[in-house]
C-alpha cells in the first residue's frame, strides 16, 4: 500500500510510519501535525518562483524537473553529511524565503526537522521527494530495528519515483506548467532507465564470490538489493552511529575467509575505520587496497559531472565493477572518462 500525504515536514499518515522512524520521530510527528493546523495557507507562487533543496541528490532531480520555471538553490554541497547537518542562520533564511522547499526524508535531514515545521508555518509548500515509495519498497535493516533506512537514491528504480514526486508537486503549486514539468520528468526518466539497465549489466559482471561491496557506513542497501551486491557498513545507516573494535574485527574475519580485494571509502564519511580495516587484514596476511572512493549521502563537485545524480551512480557503479573484477569501460555510461583510483 502507497502511503499517501501532501505535506509535508515528515511522511504521514503518523500511524503508518509510527515503527519505521522510533518514538522520538513519531512524537515529533504528532507535534507537527497538530502545529500545521494553524500554518498559515499555502503561498501562490510568482511567475520565476523559489524553490529551495536539502541534498545534492534532492536538488538535481528538482533542477531538471523545473527546468527554467524556477530558480532551484541547494543548501547541502559535496562532502556534506546530511545526517549530521544542522542548518546555518543563512539557510534558514534560504527556507523562509522560499516558494517551495523539497527534501528528502525518512529522516535522512533529522536535525532540520525544527526549521521544515517554521518554513511551513510562514505559508511555503513543503514536499518530501519519498512521498510515492510503497511501504514494501523502503528497508529496515535487523541492525537498526526502529529505524528505516533513508538511501533509497541508492536503487535508480525508487529514485525515479522520487523524480514523479518532484513533477506532481510543481504542477500542485504551479499549474500552469503541469505540461512542462510532466514532460521534463519523463525525459529525465528515461535517462535513469539507461542508468539503472547500465548498472545491472556491469554489476552483473563481477565474479559472483567477489559481489561484496563493504564501505564506512550503510548507505547502500537499496543498492546491493538492486544490483545484486552483498553490502556490508562498518557503521549504521546513519553517520552518528559509531563501529566498535567488534564490528571491525568481525569484518576482517569475513574480508580474509572470502579473500575480498577491495573495499571503498566514501565522499562524506572519515575513512579511519577504513583504514583499521586494511590493517587488520594485512595482519592476518590478506591484503586489501581501496578500491576507489564512493559517493554515498553527498554527490561530486557542482559542474562536474559526478555532481549530478547520474553521474553520481555511473560512477559508483563502474568504480565498484572495476574493483572487483567486473567488466566496466573507462568510461562510463554517458562516455565520461570515470578515473580510477
Amino acid at each position: 500500500m502507497k502511503t499517501s500525504h501532501k505535506i509535508v515536514l515528515v511522511q504521514t499518515p503518523i500511524s503508518s510510519r509510527r515503527a519505521a522512524l522510533g518514538w522520538p520521530a513519531a512524537t515529533l510527528l504528532t507535534a507537527l501535525a497538530m502545529t500545521f493546523a494553524a500554518s498559515a495557507a499555502p503561498k501562490t507562487v510568482p511567475a520565476n518562483y523559489t524553490i529551495v533543496t536539502t541534498c545534492g541528490m534532492v536538488t538535481d532531480i528538482v533542477r531538471e524537473v523545473a527546468g527554467d520555471k524556477a530558480r532551484v538553490t541547494g543548501l547541502m554541497g559535496e562532502g556534506v553529511d546530511p545526517h549530521l547537518y544542522k542548518p546555518t542562520r543563512d539557510d534558514v533564511v534560504k527556507l523562509l524565503q522560499a516558494d517551495v522547499v523539497f527534501y528528502s526524508g525518512l529522516m535522512l535531514e533529522g536535525r532540520m526537522s525544527d526549521t521544515f515545521l517554521k518554513v511551513a508555518r510562514k505559508g511555503a509548500h513543503v514536499f518530501a521527494v519519498t512521498d510515492l515509495l510503497d511501504d514494501k519498497f523502503l528497508l529496515e535493516p535487523a541492525e537498526f530495528a526502529g529505524h528505516t533506512d533513508p538511501h533509497v537514491w541508492m536503487d535508480v528504480k525508487g529514485w525515479m519515483d522520487a523524480v514523479k514526486v518532484v513533477a506532481r508537486s510543481l504542477g500542485e503549486v504551479d499549474a500552469a506548467n503541469t505540461a512542462y514539468y510532466d514532460q521534463n520528468a519523463r525525459r529525465y526518466s528515461a535517462q535513469l532507465v539507461k542508468l539503472d539497465d547500465y548498472a545491472k549489466r556491469i554489476l552483473a559482471s563481477i565474479p559472483k564470490e567477489r559481489r561484496v561491496l563493504i564501505t564506512a557506513h550503510d548507505a547502500f542497501n537499496y543498492f546491493g538489493r538492486a544490483y545484486g551486491i552483498d553490502v556490508r557498513g562498518i557503521q549504521g545507516i546513519s553517520t552518528e552511529s559509531e563501529a566498535g573494535v567488534a564490528d571491525i574485527n568481525k569484518l576482517v574475519d569475513f574480508l580474509v575467509e572470502r579473500k575480498i580485494p577491495a573495499i571503498f571509502v566514501e565522499s562524506s564519511v572519515s575513512d579511519k575505520n577504513i583504514k583499521a580495516l586494511i590493517e587488520g587484514c594485512k595482519s592476518r596476511g590478506h591484503p586489501v587496497r581501496i578500491g576507489g572512493e564512493l559517493f554515498s549521502d553527498a554527490m561530486g563537485k557542482p559542474g562536474t559531472y559526478e555532481g549530478t545524480y547520474v553521474g553520481m551512480i555511473d560512477h559508483n557503479a563502474t568504480i565498484i565493477a572495476r574493483a572487483l573484477g567486473g567488466e566496466a569501460p573507462e568510461r562510463g555510461l554517458n562516455g565520461r572518462l570515470i578515473p580510477k583510483h
